[in-house]
């Protein structure tokens, strides 16, 4: 299927960032555990990688799991956890068959050694595959990625590998986790939340942002085409007055 077309002829954009919100708004709406609302969550997961992959979207992040998040109960953490290895378990063969590298950004350590080891695994098989590239944001927050990045900096300096004086913009992104991917040109969060909740503050700058007030687990494609649509008809600066 080909790219979403533009009635303002500006392109389509090429990484597109997600802020999941409102599994467990849509699961006690319902009545039910939150376990059922991440469940549901994951399905959207998956139709929103269809409809990008589909839509010619080069880049895709998605906000799953916080560092913050692990302040939750401890019985909802292992529930998530549990969803996060069996999807490490059942979905990597598929995206790997469909062309799509993944890749997982974040506090890693945190989780236990065995879905590390899953991360491992699935982002060594899929690393070759170029139709999408999805990375998945778990145990992220974007403050400590950048008090990460200047660790790493004063590091190198305090080795003298590094010159201080050389330290620009580019330098400082290259020791970020996202160093050899462009900046999201568009960041969509569903829930009606309006807020960027420590998601790639540094990334982010320039992105155009979109809120939708739809909770993730009904997020489907024409959701997506319509943010996307929404990017489109704006006109975007970088500072300049043009």
């Amino acid at each position: 299927m080909e790219a979403l077309p533009s009635s303002s002829g500006s392109l389509a954009p090429v990484h597109v960032a997600i802020i999941m919100d409102g599994n467990g708004r849509w699961a006690k709406a319902r009545g039910l555990p939150r376990i059922a609302g991440h469940q549901r969550g994951a399905e959207a997961v998956r139709r929103t990688l269809s409809a990008a992959a589909e839509l010619g979207i080069s880049y895709l992040t998605l906000y799953g799991f916080s560092s913050e998040n692990w302040k939750r109960p401890a019985a909802e953490i292992d529930d998530l956890m549990q969803l996060l290895r069996l999807y490490l378990e059942r979905e990597i063969n598929s995206l790997h068959r469909n062309g799509i590298r993944l890749r997982i950004i974040g506090e890693r350590h945190r989780f236990s050694p065995t879905i590390v080891q899953l991360i491992e695994e699935a982002e060594r098989l899929t690393q070759g595959n170029r139709r999408l590239n999805l990375t998945m944001a778990l145990s992220y927050g974007g403050r400590g990625e950048i008090a990460a990045a200047a660790r790493h900096i004063a590091e190198a300096a305090a080795a003298g590998n590094l010159n201080p004086a050389t330290v620009d913009e580019a330098v400082f992104a290259h020791h970020l986790a996202t160093a050899d991917m462009p900046d999201p040109d568009l960041v969509i969060r569903t829930s009606g939340e309006k807020r960027i909740s420590n998601f790639l503050l540094w990334q982010s700058a320039y992105a155009e942002l979109v809120f939708i007030d739809k909770l993730w687990p009904d997020f489907a494609r024409e959701d997506l085409e319509q943010a996307i649509r929404e990017y489109q008809a704006r006109e975007r600066r970088y500072g300049s007055t043009r």
